[in-house]
């Protein structure tokens, strides 16, 4: 396994409705992934979810190389989350900003 310094790891979050969970999960895997493994940077990505009353609850971690890199996803305001209009839809509620962590 290659040891990165200073990998940066980009979390979100957010509510989704229990029938279109499953939605959710394939635009990530077909559309989100598949564009984020492209990018020079790049290094992992997972899924991490969880049945709660109100809906599934989705962890989203994908960690990098460098914040230049998120940067190649996300644009000059990385911090900002990026919801496409069908993830809008599927989601109850969900994180307006990302959160970055160093991992050291």
């Amino acid at each position: 396994m290659i040891k990165y310094t200073n990998m940066i790891s980009r979390n979100w979050t957010g509510l989704a409705k229990k029938e279109r969970a499953q939605e959710y999960i394939a635009h990530l895997n077909n559309e989100t992934f598949p564009k984020i493994r492209a990018i020079n940077g790049f290094i992992s990505a997972r899924i991490l979810h969880r049945e709660i009353s109100e809906g599934i609850e989705f962890l989203i971690i994908t960690e990098w190389e460098s914040v230049e890199a998120i940067k190649q996803f996300a644009g000059e305001q990385y911090h900002v989350a990026m919801v496409p209009p069908l993830v809008r839809e599927i989601m109850l509620t969900y994180d307006q900003e990302v959160k970055h962590y160093e991992l050291k």
